[in-house]
Order: structure tokens, then sequence, then C-alpha cells
């Protein structure tokens, strides 16, 4: 067989598996808008269960999926990214540093539900936040950490040595070189990790079952982000969940569909975000 066969054989060998995870996803997203379609309505999505109303919505689970998503993003990302500029630019190759490290890779493999109780005994109890979207969001946060970590420093170690030698030499500060030079060329590595965050964060109900709850209340006029925050908030998957539980699977195909939906829109306005950055900085 001659090198240029093989060659043909092997790029349509990654064409065939390109379109087999194409058609993979498009086959999930379909069956289950299919079977959720019976429930995607508009009062599906803006009322909450109410036996006298005779509702059944989840319009309080997907604000509360927003909340946590928001809330641990907001704590993750800065965390996340500081520590993998700190392990990648100023630390040296110290065994403190090593089992940094350790700690980081050892922490992405640690089953959820450990997590969440882990959260529910510390941030929970001992420090008597109860269950809430805050108890929520402060676990995952112990669990997405590693995620973004581990991405964004692998992102700065992909930028050229050259880039940082070039700024240093005409004069650019360590941390002026960081952030005008060495983030932006980072950000597609960033980006990566955030979505993926997102995409654990958005999925996860064991955690959040032990942690934020179950409740499917809508904020109420007057009460202010903070109080609502301190409630009980259960998310998609979690109702997903309950109603899995209780054989409501038209409901809970709905909800997937909803959910779908919610990870394509952050998706698409991350990378939108991320690409106005990159402009910005350039």
């Amino acid at each position: 067989m001659t090198s240029k066969i093989k060659d043909g054989l092997i790029l349509g060998l990654i064409y065939l598996a390109a379109f087999f995870t194409a058609m993979l996803l498009t086959g999930i997203v379909v069956f289950v808008f299919i079977k959720g379609s019976g429930f995607l309505r508009w009062s599906f999505l803006t009322t909450v269960p109410s036996i006298l109303k005779g509702t059944e919505g989840i319009a309080g689970n997907i604000v509360n999926t927003l909340y946590i998503v928001s809330l641990t993003l907001l704590i993750a990302i800065p965390v996340g990214v500081g520590a993998a500029v700190w392990l990648n630019e100023y630390a040296d190759r110290s065994r403190f540093v090593r089992l940094v490290e350790f700690t980081t890779q050892t922490l992405a493999g640690i089953p959820s539900v450990i997590f969440g109780l882990f959260g529910m005994m510390f941030f929970g109890r001992t420090l008597g936040l109860g269950y809430s979207i805050l108890t929520g969001s402060l676990t995952l946060t112990l669990m997405v950490l590693p995620l973004i970590t581990r991405n964004a420093q692998e992102a700065l170690k992909a930028v050229p040595d050259s880039y940082r030698f070039g700024a240093v030499s005409m004069g650019a500060t360590k941390w002026y070189m960081i952030h005008t030079i060495l983030l932006p060329c980072a950000m597609p590595g960033i980006v990566t990790g955030v979505l993926l965050a997102v995409g654990r964060i958005v999925g996860e109900s064991a955690a959040l079952l032990l942690t934020a709850g179950s409740g499917y209340s809508l904020p109420k006029t007057g009460d202010g982000i903070f109080h609502k925050i301190m409630e009980s908030g259960g998310t998609l998957a979690v109702q997903l969940y309950l109603n899995m539980s209780k054989a409501q699977y038209d409901a809970a195909f709905g909800i997937a569909a909803v959910l779908i939906c919610i990870v394509l829109v952050i998706n698409f306005l991350t990378e939108v975000f991320a690409g106005k950055i990159d402009t910005v900085k350039k």
C-alpha cells in the first residue's frame, strides 16, 4: 500500500469520525425535541407548578439555573484563571507547586455526590447557609475550578515564549505582558474551559439536590437578588430528575429540550463575548 493510499484512507476515517460525531449530536437533539415537543409551550416556560391554577411550568427552575450558573462562574472564573496564571507564569517547579497541580487533577476526578456531601456539611451546616442557591453555587465552584484552571493553564502554555521575551525586551512589566498579550492569545482555550464548566453546571443534579434543594418559586418583587440566593432553588436538571423519578417522562423530555436550548445560547453568547474581548485587546 502506497503512502498516498494510506493518507487517503486515514483522511477518510477522520471525516467518518467527524460525521459520526455530528450525526450523534444531531440525533440526540432531534430525539429530545420530538419527545418533549408536547410540553414546549409558552405556559410551560412562564409558570410554576400549582395545583390550584392547574399549571406545571418550569419558570422557577429556569431562573434558579441562571442564578446558579451566573454565581458559580462569577466566583470560579477569576479564581481559576488567576490560579492558572500563577502556576504558569509566576510559580517555580517546587514541590509545593507540583502538589497544587496534583491536587487540581485529583479534584477533577472526585464524584459530584462527594462534593454535594461536603457542600451540605460545610457550607450548609457549618457556615449556616442551609439549602440555598448560594450553597449550591459554592459547591459547584469547587467542582468546576479544576476544569477552568487546567484549560486556562494549557492555553497559556500554548502561547509561544517569543511573545513573552519580545514584550519584556521592549520594557513591558510582567503583569502588563500577561493581561495584554498572554491572556488575549489564550482566550480560546480559556473560553473552552468556561464552556465545559457551564455544561457541567447546567447538567449537575446530585450535588445540587444535597445543597440547593428543589425549590421552584420565582423571585418575589422587591426582595432583591441577595434574598433569592439564600433560598432553596432547584435547577432544570434537578427538576428533570424529579420528573423522571415520578415517571413523568413527557415533562422530563420537555425540560431536556429547554436545557439544550439554554446551553446553546450560553455557548453562543460566550463565544461572542470572548471574540469582542480579543478584538479590544488587539
